[in-house]
């Protein structure tokens, strides 16, 4: 076997028809307690692309996390050539808490691509930019929405890249979201780097969803398979209807305080003026009806059952691509 066919990842060896579970650290706790972040690599015997696939990069995002869980726990990271390498929890930090952010108060999806020596979340980021991502030939992220927002299945990609554009259609969530990269997050570092990436949002923070799980299970299978490494005792189910794809949004916010409660379910098509939801009072004396701004498609939706004015509360789409 040539040089050519050995992985050199995190200081370790990994040949061909080799598994194994390596891990970075960067930092110790206070009480000198490693923390370890697991890396679990398969290999085929036979060469091919490397498929990244992550989550965790916010520590209260565990739908993510669980839909890698899966991958890893049936098998479907065993791929028929190439290599699947897999990453379930990145902020361990914030896992262990269920904090969003580092312990430091970084967002680590603010600080790519990190440092060397700076601060905690920056020194992670640094190592996974620059002794992971290399590596990979395409990078799957898996995401939640925050503050009590529930989003429904999708993918988000940038305008105007083709080869992003067939990926997304291929993973088959209900919608693509077209979204600029946000300055210092993965997605835009991985982009820099000419590594193609598909981020997938799905869920809300502290919450398992099975429909988002298997959403997230069955396009990661769609995109092994097409690209030719997904294992042959795995079946692949086509999307139940076609991606909707967003080329604008807006978000509808809360124009009083109080108790919340929408309506209208996720992933619904709305006409301008339909009734989304209901802002009351405690105390009988308030009902406030939410209305859409616009005919579209809901596709997030705030579930926290007090709100402030201003709180977004639902997203909607503004324009459509053919």
């Amino acid at each position: 076997m040539s040089d050519k066919d050995i992985l050199h990842i995190l200081g370790k060896k990994v040949a061909l028809g080799q598994s194994a579970k390596v891990s970075f650290n960067v930092a110790k706790l206070h009480t000198q307690n490693t923390i370890d972040v697991p890396v679990i690599i398969e290999r085929s015997k036979k060469p091919g692309p490397t498929v990244l696939i992550t989550a965790g990069i916010h520590g209260d995002e565990v739908n993510g996390v669980e839909i890698v869980r899966q991958i890893i726990a049936k098998g479907i990271n065993k791929p028929k050539k190439g290599t699947i390498i897999c990453i379930p929890v990145i902020n361990v930090f914030g896992f262990i808490h269920m904090d969003r952010e580092f312990p430091d108060g970084r967002d680590l999806n603010r600080v790519f691509p990190g440092s060397k020596i700076g601060s905690l979340a920056s020194r992670v980021a640094h190592k996974l930019i620059t002794e992971i991502v290399p590596h990979a030939d395409l990078i799957l992220d898996f995401h939640t929405g925050g503050a009590g927002r529930f989003n429904s299945p999708q993918i988000r990609i940038v305008k105007g890249d083709p080869e992003l554009d067939e990926l997304a259609q291929i993973f088959g969530a209900p919608f693509i979201y077209y979204s600029k990269n946000i300055k210092k997050s993965f997605r835009s570092a991985s982009s820099k780097m000419d590594i193609p990436i598909l981020l997938f949002e799905g869920g809300k923070s502290f919450n398992i969803d099975n429909n988002i799980t298997n959403t997230g299970v069955n396009g990661i299978k769609r995109i092994l398979h097409h690209l030719g490494i997904l294992n042959s005792k795995f079946t692949v189910s086509k999307p139940k209807k076609n991606c909707i794809k967003i080329q604008g949004s807006k978000w509808i916010r809360a124009s009083h305080s109080g108790m919340f409660k929408a309506v209208i379910s996720i992933n619904s098509e709305v006409k301008k003026g339909d009734v989304l939801g209901h802002i009351t009072d405690p105390y009988g004396s308030f009902n406030h009806f939410v209305k859409a701004p616009n005919n579209g498609y809901i596709f997030n939706v705030n579930e926290s059952p007090i709100i402030y004015q201003g709180d977004a509360i639902f997203h909607i789409s503004t324009k459509l691509k053919p």
